[in-house]
């Protein structure tokens, strides 16, 4: 057999063989790089691999862990950690619910506006939903709001983590694409190519992130206007009516002023995300002090946890810097380009299958399993179709936002399922979640149909 149709048939197998380890539920990392390497082997054994391949894997990793975007990553998680620790989530939830509460569909208002806020604080879904589901879920139930509204709107307003900056998903995009995109730009004969960077990602994410919350907020009004029943308005009682203005100056005001401090300096081209990053973590910190919730357990805990997510985040980049490699030398980069290029539509259809295919994965496989595994592949070839690569990270991290969302093996479903009461079914949690995947995918066809939404405001900040 001619080696290169067989390197590129091992390839194949080889992208097959991980999906259904995947699922037979093996440690992803492990998993990307053991299948890698077994067919590696055998891509030796059959002339078609080159194992001084290898060598230049101890480069990538020693760059990986040097590059100080990256740091960023677990500076941002650190920030949410104690954010959520010190209590500041819970108080928030609470006051948006009396803030609103005395309005039909107000209790749904006050999760989705927590839900952007927290988004904007950790970054991390999982984190997001599990509290506002613990917290937010039985005062929805017990002010008589239907299970499906309150279950969907909490799993939606959950999920915008994944795309409201500082997502950690899109630091990771904007580190890859930046480096994709130089490449793609000099092979084109582009020398001095505009640089993408994480900051691009966090300005062309920032409108379709307040979009999704607009949209969202919407449907709950709709809500309580034709169905009133599902959401009714919550009693406040008159000491809470008294304590508002003063628990929404001293509950809401300090974590929004970090936010916009951590975002603003970052769109505003004052700090980069690293440096925006370290003051986040401190005014976190700062923050639990007021609060006196900066023990040296809570302090502990935080950084156990800081440390596992941003370890597992890690582990498995270099799992999936193994399977790139091995992938791209036995000719399936190739491979994906000839598919690519030769779908009916052109740029366009490509974009849709790469956009589907990362929307299945999504049942199966986290977010960062899916970028690490299909990004590498696949971006090269959509940036030499001339696709921005600032919509495309934005468009990704909406698309896998979504599939969190799609029953029935959305993520987010799964949080919640976790920690919801007994009364709630898990028919309930799929039949809720539904509306809030057509509204995303609504979102999706809009960023399709006006690129500029998320041009625009990278061009007026960094002047691209």
């Amino acid at each position: 057999m001619d080696p290169v149709l067989l390197g590129e048939l091992l390839s194949l197998l080889m992208f097959f063989t991980i999906i259904g380890v995947l699922m037979m539920g093996f440690p992803v990392a492990f998993s990307l790089a053991g299948t890698s390497v077994i067919f590696a082997t055998v891509g030796y054994m059959l002339g078609v691999f080159d194992l001084s391949n290898f060598s230049s894997l101890a480069p990538r990793y020693m760059g990986v862990m040097l590059n100080e975007v990256l740091v960023a990553v677990p500076l941002f998680i650190f920030m949410g950690m104690m954010l959520e620790r010190s209590g500041i989530a819970e108080q928030l939830l609470i006051t948006m619910g009396r803030l609103f509460g005395k309005l039909r569909g107000g209790l749904g208002l006050s999760v989705i506006v927590v839900g952007a806020l927290l988004a904007a604080s950790t970054g991390i879904v999982g984190a997001t939903v599990v509290t506002m589901g613990l917290l937010s879920l039985p005062a929805m139930l017990r002010a008589g709001y239907d299970p499906k509204l309150a279950t969907g709107v909490i799993c939606a307003s959950g999920t915008l983590g994944q795309i409201i900056p500082p997502s950690t998903v899109l630091i990771f995009m904007g580190d890859m694409l930046a480096g994709v995109n130089q490449q793609v730009q000099m092979a084109k004969g582009n020398f001095a190519p505009t640089p993408v960077s994480v900051g691009d990602l966090f300005a062309g994410a920032f409108i379709p992130g307040l979009i999704l919350v607009f949209v969202y907020m919407l449907f709950m009004i709709y809500k309580a206007v034709t169905q009133p029943e599902t959401c009714p308005a919550l009693e406040v009682t008159e000491d809470e009516r008294k304590r508002l203005l003063h628990d929404v100056f001293f509950t809401l005001i300090p974590p929004l002023l970090l936010i916009i401090a951590v975002l603003g300096s970052i769109l505003g081209g004052v700090a980069t995300p690293t440096e925006s990053a370290s003051v986040g973590a401190v005014g976190a910190m700062f923050l639990a002090a007021i609060r006196r919730k900066l023990t040296f357990s809570n302090l502990r805990q935080v950084m156990f946890a800081t440390a596992n997510t941003t370890t597992m985040i890690f582990i498995i980049l270099i799992g999936a810097s193994v399977f790139s490699l091995v992938f791209r030398m036995m000719g399936g980069e190739e491979l994906v380009s000839d598919f690519l290029n030769s779908l009916p539509g052109g740029k366009v259809g490509a974009i849709i299958f790469v956009m589907l295919l990362m929307f299945l994965l999504g049942f199966i496989l986290d977010t960062f399993e899916i970028i690490f595994l299909v990004i590498p592949i696949t971006a090269p070839i959509l940036l030499m179709m001339d696709v921005d690569p600032i919509w495309l990270g934005v468009m990704v991290a909406v698309n896998l936002q979504t599939s969190f969302l799609t029953p029935p093996f959305g993520f987010a479903l799964f949080y919640l399922r976790g920690v919801a009461p007994d009364a709630i079914t898990t028919r309930h949690i799929y039949q809720g979640a539904l509306p809030f995947v057509v509204l995303q995918v609504s979102v999706i066809a809009l960023l399709i149909i006006f690129p500029e939404i998320v041009t625009w405001l990278p061009d007026k900040i960094y002047g691209r």
